[in-house]
């Protein structure tokens, strides 16, 4: 027996589509509006943030383009509490500190590469000062994250990305930044 796939509601879509294309709002703002429900969120920024990198532009304000697109299990944590503060657990922040190489931003190895506090600081700053946030709340945001990055082709975004739609320099950034520090090497014994 084929069991058909679960395919997400169309009017969930829809609303999500809707409220991700809404006004984009600062983050000092979104930071007092975030709900601690699950859902979707998208990064907007100015074209000449990124200029190499298209990105639809935002309906409402359309000087803005779209960067990147995720989910969260809790809005309000996941920008809040990872992509406004630690590179180690934001895919968008290690992204975003590859494209910015030539800002000097420098890493370090924990158990994983990340930014050294001062530009962990740094980052942020500049996060509050070229990007915009709007979200849609969700039950189940995960069964509407795919189709969405699908229908808005996020240039950020590398999961889920159609490949004709795959940005070769943020996947080049990703991987300058991944390579950036290793682990120590054990010493050697005579």
């Amino acid at each position: 027996m084929i069991i058909p796939e679960r395919r997400p509601d169309e009017a969930r879509i829809n609303e999500a589509l809707r409220l991700l294309s809404g006004v984009p709002v600062e983050l000092r703002v979104a930071a007092r509006r975030l709900g601690r429900g699950s859902g979707v969120y998208a990064w907007w920024a100015a074209p000449s943030v990124f200029p190499d990198l298209p990105g639809l532009p935002n309906e409402n304000v359309p000087s803005l383009r779209l960067l990147y697109l995720g989910r969260a299990t809790s809005l309000r944590g996941r920008i809040l509490r990872n992509h406004l503060r630690r590179s180690g657990s934001s895919t968008l922040r290690r992204t975003l500190a590859g494209l910015l190489v030539a800002e000097g931003y420098r890493t370090a190895w924990t158990d994983r590469v990340v930014l050294v506090p001062e530009d962990e600081v740094r980052l942020t700053a500049w996060m509050h000062t070229h990007l915009r946030l709007t979200w849609a709340e969700d039950a189940e945001p995960a069964t509407i994250e795919a189709v969405l990055v699908r229908r808005m082709h996020p240039p950020l975004n590398v999961q889920g990305v159609d490949p004709e739609h795959l940005q070769a320099a943020v996947v080049a950034a990703k991987n300058a930044y991944n390579t950036s520090s290793r682990p120590a090497e054990p010493p050697r014994t005579p």
